[in-house]
């Protein structure tokens, strides 16, 4: 997975990037939290770990603006802090974050919490695609919306984007289907084949 961390102090970011290359991550660094949102724009990351206290822009803050974007990609955010307690905790979820990790971090519990943060990617993905199906008559084509009503692929698609429809038949379609009808309708009308 690509992670971007934000963290201050050059030991830390290393040792966390370190850790997360072994792990297999690709990973990303920042000194701050505004480069940590120059870079979070470039390269849209699965997975966010900043440091709670940073110069610029802190944690806190950072989250707020990725989560304020309205992206279609979640970036899951553990947040690194040496701050404990249920206010800080609370103030954090407020902010956005997903996670928390004390400082100094255990690379188990980092691991683990990463294995966490992946389930839950993989999950949101499959949310999406599943959000993306349409419930569809096998027979007439019609669609059932959101209130069961089933209507017309063409109107369905029409009301809910911006696209319009030009109808027509494909050439499948007139040879096997509109020609054959054509000409039972001459037999039928004119009693022989023309």
């Amino acid at each position: 997975m690509k992670i971007l961390i934000a963290e201050d102090e050059s030991v830390a970011r290393l040792s966390l990037g370190a850790q997360l290359k072994a792990l297999g991550h690709e990973v990303i660094a920042a000194r701050d939290g505004e480069e940590a949102w120059e870079l979070f724009g470039v390269h849209g990351p699965s997975i966010l770990i900043t440091d709670w206290m940073m110069p610029k822009i802190d944690g806190l803050e950072l989250c707020r603006l990725i989560r304020s974007g309205n992206r279609a990609k979640y970036t899951f955010i553990i947040m690194l802090t040496a701050l404990s307690g249920k206010g800080s905790y609370l103030e954090g979820m407020k902010a956005g974050a997903d996670d928390f990790v004390t400082k100094p971090f255990d690379g188990d519990e980092l691991s683990a919490r990463l294995r966490v943060a992946e389930r839950i990617l993989s999950l949101q993905a499959e949310v999406t695609q599943l959000e993306g199906l349409l419930p569809i008559c096998s027979y007439c084509k019609k669609i059932r919306d959101d209130n069961n009503l089933w209507q017309p692929v063409d109107q369905y698609i029409t009301r809910r984007t911006e696209a319009s429809f030009s109808h027509g038949i494909c050439p499948e379609c007139y040879e096997n289907r509109v020609k054959p009808e054509l000409e039972q309708l001459k037999v039928r009308r004119y009693g022989v084949k023309r």
